[in-house]
């Protein structure tokens, strides 16, 4: 099942209607109970005035005080257009003074001269109630007990009149802080639609950032701003890569006019001799862009778009180097190069993949070779604290003004006459930052050559360490 669309307006709105809609219910809720609370205590004022104006007619007589009122005002102080009005005055012997109904038990002891307001049944109504205890107008009189009850009809009505008057009022409040609320939301939102349809429109052709204006809300330019710096990241990617397609070009040319020449020649030829040298420059054609291809597909894979398919296994450098060193006997025989290895038979252990491992190391054997003198030294070393892999030469050495050049791809150095392809130091980089090392240049200790360092962070075991070895071949392959 998909998921719904995440809408941040829609977020917004519900984040603010619901909390609004929450805030205006208990505010009309609380209204209602203060404006019924206030209403109550001015029909309950109004019975404790009934009561005491009753209060006011007690007379004082041989028996006891006494109440009596003249027909008129009793039905003066009985009427009511809407409600019944109940009267009670007793005294403390329970002597019925004066009222017109039987009125129930008050269910406490009253305090003198304290009001007690409860709802009853009078009469078989509900009635409001107020009961109060004061003593009679002579010193030696008793108390007496006046009971004042009205029906509840007016404050029934009351309650509907204050429902009717607060719910609409509330349901308006709600329909214009909503629209207020969906009309700052959607203004304040129509900034991201102005940014989305910018970037709509956006042409990858120029790759240039995208405009920042003074009107965009603080919050939206982070976004703008990252979007800005991936924008950068690809143009920067776009036009490496586009260099690097267009060196690559122009390296694959040379020995594919080459070969093509070269053959030609050879078609062209009968004599046998010149027709082997023709196809002996074929050869060495063909091995040049052999190895052009292999380093391009290597660099290839090592770039770090690559990640997903490196398998990471532990490596063992001392084992490594000494195997790597047998593949390259040949060539350094070829160039009667002295190739040896430093360090312990095993025991030195990375994390890594084992083919670009071992890439790394030939291209740093196959650069020292190439560009080191013919008959000249080179050492390859592994430590074991810190891990570290090097390359050690006794050539030309690399000047410092160029060591960061010469691992720009198809780079050279000046005065070079090696067949290179000017690839292998930076396909050595790129594998060592891909396996989180450190590939730096640097003079080695008898001050003449270069020195190639690969620094790794740590190894993935405790490493037991045999006493190093050192070993070298003049001329002749590594046996271990």
């Amino acid at each position: 099942m998909p998921r719904p669309e995440q809408s941040l307006r829609r977020r917004l709105l519900t984040r603010l209607w619901m909390p609004l809609l929450g805030v205006l219910l208990v505010g009309g809720f609380l209204s209602f109970a203060l404006a019924l609370h206030f209403g109550n205590v001015v029909h309950d004022r109004w019975l404790l005035d009934s009561a005491q104006a009753l209060a006011t007619q007690l007379r004082s007589g041989a028996a006891g005080p006494k109440l009596t009122l003249p027909l008129s005002a009793v039905e003066m102080f009985e009427w009511d257009s809407v409600d019944r009005i109940y009267e009670n005055v007793v005294s403390a012997d329970g002597e019925r003074l004066f009222g017109n109904v039987e009125f129930p038990n008050v269910p406490i002891v009253l305090p003198l001269d304290r009001p007690f307001y409860f709802d009853e049944v009078v009469a078989g109504v509900p009635v409001r109630l107020v009961a109060i205890t004061i003593k009679g107008p002579a010193p030696e009189s008793k108390v007496v007990t006046i009971q004042v009850a009205e029906t509840i009809k007016k404050r029934q009505a009351l309650v509907r009149e204050i429902i009717l008057m607060l719910l609409p009022l509330q349901v308006a409040i709600l329909m214009a802080a909503g629209a207020f609320i969906w009309f700052a939301v959607t203004s304040s939102l129509a900034t991201l639609d102005e940014t989305a349809s910018r970037l709509r429109r956006y042409k990858p052709d120029g790759l240039v950032p995208v405009r920042d204006d003074h009107d965009i809300p603080s919050e939206v330019k982070p976004l703008i701003s990252a979007i800005n710096q991936l924008i950068e990241k690809l143009a920067e990617a776009r036009g490496a890569q586009q260099r690097f397609v267009a060196n690559a070009a122009h390296q694959l040319r040379t020995p594919l006019a080459a070969l093509q020449v070269q053959t030609e020649r050879a078609l062209r030829e009968t004599n046998p001799q010149r027709h082997g040298e023709a196809l002996g420059d074929i050869a060495r054609a063909v091995s040049r862009m052999r190895h052009l291809t292999q380093q391009l597909l290597t660099l290839s894979r090592s770039d770090p778009s690559s990640q997903g398919i490196l398998q990471m296994t532990t490596v063992d450098l001392a084992q490594l180097a000494r195997a790597e060193l047998e593949r390259w006997a040949d060539p350094a025989i070829a160039r009667n190069v002295d190739l040896g290895y430093e360090g312990p038979d095993t025991g030195v252990l990375v994390s890594g993949e084992q083919q670009l491992l071992g890439e790394l190391l030939g291209n740093l054997v196959d650069n020292a070779i190439r560009y080191g003198e013919s008959g000249g030294r080179i050492t390859v070393g592994v430590t074991a604290d810190p891990v570290t892999l090097f390359v050690e030469d006794d050539g030309p050495g690399i000047p410092p003004a160029e060591r960061e050049r010469v691992f720009e791809p198809f780079y050279r150095p000046r005065h070079s006459t090696s067949g290179g392809c000017g690839l292998g130091l930076t396909i050595a980089r790129e594998i060592a930052a891909r396996h989180g090392a450190q590939l730096t240049i640097a003079d080695p200790p008898h001050g003449r050559g270069t020195r190639i360092e690969v620094v790794f962070a740590a190894a993935p075991a405790p490493l037991k360490v045999p006493p190093q070895a050192v070993v070298h071949a003049d001329a002749a392959p590594i046996v271990t």
